[in-house]
């Protein structure tokens, strides 16, 4: 884990500051540095050993994979002197040993693999990052059902098992980081409930609380399970199960209001949508310790409610919904606003870009979830932009060779990169199919990484920048850039921006969040050779403790992320969403 500290040699900037408030209403925004470049692709690891259902980008820049024990198969072996884990097999009556790893740490530096131990089954579980770093997983299958597990950021650390410690079974729930830290864990298969996990590793939950609304939303198909769930900047909870929605406030387990229903079919699982809440802005906002901060979530792709029965019963492949569905949650008057996406998407990701821009990538065209349920993959990503107008935000990408359908995940990583892994249409592991179990990484660069602008790429000064973050105050990131012959640059040219980096999982990314950060102002120290003096988010309900990649992106092309560790102040520890 990278090491958070404050800088003691920072010096006084003693060049003028560019762009004043004052300046900035005169000077029109500069467009973003244009290109041509469509994506790259790269196989950056021919065998990683385990497909990658379950995944999170952990502080340490490795990634932490999981897939189900159900399998007892992977292609990774435990090494030498670790012990198997016994079980009874119910097909053959026999007690056996499970000598395979369902879990593994993927180092993004060597590409390189190790073996993690995790025996109660986390198949279709749910995750997230605590706020020092840990990754809090729960639920799962048969005996992980209720489990609680984490595993920390040290270098021989593995999983820490707790089974039976959730009071309801959480198979295909939701987990969602709240404002002070805490974690919810909402919905599963029959629990019509939410419950939250304790504090302390090593303690039970409190009890369940009952939620008829994921009750309300169930079809005989379910496609109420892995609910879309956002915290909004008020500490509320913005909640999608099927095709409805409303905010709960987790402080008083009480509805607040609901929401438009969403036409045109189911978008969760099994059905199987894509679903973001969209950059928070934090330099339009007049006052920074209000909740009046634009929070507008996206909802794209799915399909029609009896998708998944068709394809189980009778292996008939709806096409996948094509539809783009955004509304602004906190409008006193919200209504969604649809447009077309340029394919069709099922059990794609939805991931949010450094430079705010979003990438659609992975999933299907026909069919659902499940096993042997769809068919037409879709290779092809697609970037939106949800700054430009209707009609003008989408943008067709160079399309992968390799099918990641059910059971496929991807994450931003600090170079900006795409990591792609996993697809698994099988209740095994299969290497010769028509949609194989996929163990192969790959790295996706999106346009923002043309070679041709890298001579525009921001670079942090690492060593001379802030990277230990307390919430409303100001802080400071060195950087290089190039300027353009010319120009001078001001607070126009440059965002800086944070990223909480999220549990991934059929289909949807879990905390994930970006936020745009207000800059008070930026110094040019000598030659192309800047600091620039940010705030930071108000707020645990704007941002959750914890660990974010920081970005500088200069007219569109962000640099390498910096973690930074943004901590809550002692006044904020007990943060009240509104009612």
């Amino acid at each position: 884990m990278p090491k958070i500290t404050l800088p003691t040699n920072l010096k006084q900037p003693f060049s003028i500051v560019y762009g004043s408030e004052r300046d900035l209403q005169l000077e029109a925004a500069k467009p973003d540095l244009g290109t041509k470049f469509d994506g790259d692709w790269e196989v950056i690891s021919e065998d990683s050993g385990v497909s990658a259902m379950q995944i999170n980008l952990m502080p340490t820049n490795k990634i932490i994979v999981y897939d189900a024990t159900v399998y007892r198969l992977s292609r990774l072996k435990y090494p030498d002197g670790v012990p198997c884990v016994p079980f009874f097999d119910d097909l053959t009556k026999q007690d056996k040993l499970d000598c395979f790893a369902h879990s593994m740490e993927y180092d993004l530096q060597t590409n390189k693999v190790r073996p993690l131990k995790v025996t109660a089954d986390p198949w279709c579980s749910c995750g997230g990052l605590a706020p020092d770093g840990t990754l809090v997983s729960s639920g799962g299958f048969a005996d992980g059902v209720k489990t609680i597990r984490y595993i920390g950021t040290c270098p021989d650390c593995d999983w820490r098992e707790y089974n039976n410690y959730l009071k309801e079974g959480r198979w295909y729930a939701t987990q969602q980081i709240l404002p002070n830290g805490d974690f919810i864990v909402i919905g599963g298969r029959r629990s019509f409930s939410y419950e939250y996990l304790p504090r302390v590793e090593g303690q039970t939950t409190d009890k369940p609380y009952f939620f008829p609304f994921l009750y309300e939303t169930q079809d005989i198909d379910e496609n109420n399970l892995y609910p879309f769930v956002h915290l909004i900047p008020d500490g509320n909870l913005f909640i999608f199960s099927n095709n409805r929605s409303l905010l709960l406030n987790p402080n008083t387990n009480k509805v607040v209001r609901t929401f438009p229903v969403l036409s045109g079919g189911s978008r969760n699982y099994p059905s199987s949508g894509m679903s973001v809440l969209l950059p928070l802005n934090l330099g339009t906002t007049a006052d920074r310790f209000t909740s009046d901060i634009k929070a507008e979530v996206i909802i794209c792709g799915g399909n029609t409610h009896d998708a998944f029965m068709l394809a189980e019963t009778r292996k008939i492949f709806l096409p996948a919904l094509q539809d783009c569905n955004r509304m602004v949650v906190t409008n006193p008057n919200p209504n969604w606003e649809t447009e077309l996406m340029p394919s069709r998407r099922c059990m794609g990701d939805a991931l949010i870009l450094p430079d705010g821009q979003l990438l659609f990538i992975n999933g299907a065209q026909n069919g659902s979830a499940g096993w042997w349920d769809a068919d037409e993959p879709n290779f092809t990503p697609v970037l939106y932009n949800p700054e430009k107008p209707k009609g003008e935000r989408f943008k067709v990408l160079r399309p992968s060779q390799i099918a990641r359908v059910y059971h496929s995940s991807s994450a931003v990583l600090p170079s900006g990169k795409i990591w792609v892994a996993g697809s698994n249409t099988h209740n095994t592991y299969k290497d010769k199919d028509k949609f194989p179990t996929e163990t192969r990484v790959e790295a996706f660069s999106p346009p923002y990484l043309d070679k041709k602008l890298n001579k525009f790429r921001p670079h942090i000064i690492e060593k001379s920048s802030e990277n230990k973050l307390g919430n409303g105050r100001y802080f400071e990131t060195k950087f290089k850039v190039r300027k353009i012959e010319g120009d001078k640059l001001n607070k126009n040219d440059i965002k800086v921006t944070m990223y909480f980096p999220p549990f991934t999982t059929h289909g949807f990314s879990m905390n994930q969040r970006l936020l745009v950060l207000r800059i008070e102002s930026i110094v040019e120290e000598s030659k192309g050779v800047y600091r620039v003096r940010s705030e930071a988010p108000p707020s645990g309900a704007v941002a959750p403790p914890g660990y974010y990649l920081l970005f500088v992106v200069h007219r569109g092309v962000p640099g390498k992320g910096m973690w930074v560790h943004l901590y809550q102040l002692t006044s904020q520890s007990s943060y009240k969403a509104k009612s």
